[in-house]
């Protein structure tokens, strides 16, 4: 963890390289963003306006739940990778008649591929929780639905997979030991995982950690919810260390498939996402709350790295959701997921993309971040001071080799991190790194680009807390 000052001898072009080769080791194995487009309501844009949205954005990937023809025309020649669906109601149909995905697949993907860049067909929805029961349908379905594309040489490019909900795991916690429900292993995930290795597909899987928070928020802390500063969590099975609720849910999911001998499925987060607003009994659904949630998984994404138990596979995830749904049932937070209002204007400012992860913020729009804690948090003050951390969720080795630079090239002080100097304690990488890069950050007049280390730190508003060091606004 410890760094020690080398004596600055290199010009201005090792420099530059030594950012560079950094920039490149932080994003070499990022991971992607999309976005769920829902239209559960009666007051939301155009598809043509949304696509502008979406571009304007930066995102490329979206995913629907249908085959809307008039978005999947207005999503032609965009450039945006396209997910569509096949709703529960037909799954029935779909695995009892061939000739159904037939016409399926040629009137609602063949008509508008390649134009449209459809991706993937996930055929339902959380199948194991519909009322309806259609989970014995789920496997037929998807079967017929891809010997559909085999008959139209789209095979190899669209695949097929299922979303399924964290709760078909009979046990989540800890995360190794992960398995699925009982019930279900035999008469449809152990097919279903087959037939997504034989095509080469990936498990699709929506996870909330608010819910797991809000209904044991006496037990889960919400900085670990949320993707911020924490003491970390144990796995009592395995010993490794999780900062994170979504990478312990991920992680239940893969020792689930392992259990099954499955373990080389590989796995998209098909949802996640934080409520802007909820019911009185909804605990942690706030603006705040959702900016941090959203922001920091872009960041946790984006700056590559797998999970604990899975650290060389990026992180693949589309946000739920694009827009608030106004006509969405059940409680006050089924209507409050989106990043958008219907009028297109932002519910809260995050970065969505690698760019705006240089500078970008994650705060409610009303500008208050004194509502959003400074750990854990990317936040630009519009007045006053501002400091530079790490990012925890980089990774020891692109920490380490930010804190190498900044510590040596770099000219940051760093004699208050060395043993029994003032800010030594907590003697942690993370906390070092961070004091290193904030006095790098501070030398350099806290100019644009001086807090990005190739997404190893970011920029917060609120005065860094680690122990009892204080951290320097100037120099």
């Amino acid at each position: 963890m410890l760094c020690f000052s080398q004596t600055p001898t290199m010009a201005s072009q090792v420099f530059s390289l030594l950012i560079f080769l950094i920039t490149a080791i932080a994003f070499s194995d990022a991971g992607s963003i999309g976005i769920n487009y829902g239209r559960v309501a009666n007051n939301l844009p155009s598809p043509e306006k949304v696509v502008e949205l979406l571009k304007s954005q930066g995102l490329t990937k979206a995913k629907l739940y249908d085959t809307d023809a008039t978005v999947l025309t207005a999503l032609a020649n965009s450039g945006i990778s396209v997910v569509v669906a096949m709703p529960n109601e037909q799954l029935a149909s779909a695995a009892a008649d061939q000739s159904f995905t037939d016409n399926w697949v040629q009137s609602n993907i063949f008509k508008f591929y390649p134009a449209t860049k459809i991706e993937a067909i996930a055929v339902g929805n959380e199948v194991f929780v519909d009322p309806n029961n259609t989970t014995n349908y789920l496997v037929p379905a998807m079967k017929n639905v891809h010997a559909s594309l085999t008959k139209l040489k789209l095979d190899s490019n669209i695949k097929i997979s299922s979303p399924i909900a964290i709760s078909c795991l009979q046990n989540s916690y800890p995360s190794s030991a992960g398995s699925f429900k009982q019930e279900l292993v035999e008469p449809v995930i152990k097919p279903m995982l087959e037939f997504l290795k034989q095509t080469g597909s990936y498990l699709m899987v929506n996870a909330y950690p608010f819910f797991a928070y809000a209904a044991n928020s006496d037990k889960i802390s919400l900085d670990y919810a949320l993707f911020k500063q924490n003491p970390g969590v144990v796995d009592s099975g395995n010993g490794l260390k999780y900062y994170s609720l979504l990478d312990a849910q991920i992680d239940a999911v893969f020792a689930a498939m392992s259990a099954v001998n499955y373990g080389d499925v590989k796995m998209v987060v098909s949802e996640t996402g934080w409520p802007s607003k909820g019911d009185e009994n909804e605990i942690g659904a706030s603006e705040a709350n959702a900016a941090s949630y959203n922001g920091n998984l872009v960041r946790r994404v984006l700056s590559g790295n797998g999970t604990p138990l899975r650290p060389q596979e990026p992180l693949n995830v589309y946000l739920f959701a694009l827009f608030n749904e106004n006509q969405k049932p059940g409680a006050n937070s089924e209507r409050n997921y989106g990043l958008f209002y219907p009028n297109e204007q932002k519910v809260y400012n995050i970065p969505l993309t690698q760019e705006e992860l240089k500078g970008g913020q994650s705060t409610p729009v009303n500008g208050n971040t004194s509502q959003v804690p400074a750990t854990g948090e990317v936040s630009k003050a519009s007045v006053g001071q501002t400091w530079c951390v790490a990012n925890g969720n980089a990774g020891e080795k692109k920490l380490q080799a930010a804190l190498d630079y900044a510590c040596g090239e770099g000219e940051a002080d760093c004699s208050p991190i060395q043993p029994g100097a003032t800010c030594y304690n907590p003697n942690t990488l993370v906390a070092h790194a961070s004091y290193a890069f904030n006095s790098y950050y501070q030398k350099s007049t806290r100019g644009t680009g001086t807090c990005e280390f190739g997404g190893a730190a970011y920029v917060v508003s609120q005065p860094p807390r680690y122990g009892n060091c204080v951290f320097p606004t100037g120099y």
